[in-house]
């Protein structure tokens, strides 16, 4: 019975790992959205240094671990560019993904700031050749064979990011619109078919001594579920203290943390399912660690997420 459930969540694991995008991976993007929306690249007028690191259901044999590194900035006063690189194991499965944003910023009103993006992105699936000593290996089988030699695939998003009046912040990405287009059981399907949006308002005391900021986010990714992610943080102390909730409708309950000191911010999250799987797993973890640097020549324009 064991051999069954190790032999099933290997599969499962397997599936995850070869379709799921990284921007349904990382939970922090109430955090740092650029995250899931490219063109959020340079929008708040600093240079950041990002890690992420998630392990998805810890104490699991073979379960999801994802890294990542990126870096995103502005680009004279109405551009922004990022650029990351990330590497995701699951069961024998490994990824590794580049990715190049860039977005276009301009103000639309004295209250309406606005940045249009994309996002071009590289991903090569490998499977360990050990894969091939399980006795439940089936030889010739064309998908895993094809994985042995490691396969390439390229993608692209369309992004908009916009902020009214400094709290409230509004972003849509469309996603896999090559995969989606090239892919013969979707070349009928609509073009931007698969998108996230998402929605926060910030409320904060007159002396930004407490903010409190609810958001939304509502995701239809290829091969991944749909899902609507209910978020609540707030932060203390001019934003050095942050903590938060997240309730996903896939079925977790995400509990946040996090501090700002200076230039350097950390993040870190642990994620509760509600599935009876949750009792074979330790829950998720997930840590953010981000470095801010002001622009040299910094416009007069002070923008915020």
């Amino acid at each position: 019975m064991k051999k069954i459930i190790l032999l099933l969540s290997g599969l499962f694991l397997l599936q995850l790992s070869t379709y799921a995008q990284d921007e349904s991976i990382f939970t922090h993007y109430n955090v740092t959205p650029v995250l899931i929306n490219p063109s959020a690249a340079g929008f708040n007028e600093t240079h950041d240094l990002q890690l992420n690191a998630r392990a998805t259901w810890s104490g699991f044999a073979d379960a999801p671990k994802t890294i990542a590194a990126q870096y995103n900035g502005p680009l004279g006063d109405n551009f922004g560019i990022g650029l990351g690189i990330s590497s995701e194991t699951a069961a024998q499965m490994q990824r590794l993904r580049a990715h190049l944003n860039y977005a276009f910023r301009f103000d639309v009103s004295e209250k309406v700031k606005l940045s249009a993006g994309f996002q071009m992105q590289y991903q090569e699936l490998t499977l360990d050749p050990a894969v091939m000593d399980n006795p439940f290996f089936i030889p010739n089988e064309e998908t895993v064979m094809n994985f042995l030699s490691g396969e390439g695939r390229f993608d692209a998003a369309l992004a908009a990011f916009s902020t009214f009046n400094e709290n409230t912040t509004v972003g849509l990405t469309f996603t896999n619109l090559v995969r989606g287009h090239l892919s013969p059981e979707e070349q009928n399907e609509p073009i931007l078919k698969h998108y996230m949006f998402y929605v926060a308002h910030r409320f904060a005391a007159p002396d930004e001594s407490f903010v409190f900021e609810p958001s939304v986010l509502i995701r239809n990714v290829r091969d991944v579920p749909s899902q609507v992610d209910i978020n609540l943080k707030a932060s203390f102390l001019q934003e050095q203290l942050t903590a938060g909730l997240s309730y996903r409708s896939l079925g977790s309950l995400g509990l946040l943390l996090g501090t700002r000191l200076s230039d350097f911010q950390l993040y870190y999250t642990y994620d509760l399912f509600f599935q009876d799987f949750q009792q074979y797993n330790d829950g998720s973890h997930e840590v953010t660690v981000l470095f801010s640097f002001e622009r040299k020549e910094k416009s007069n324009r002070q923008r915020r997420y």
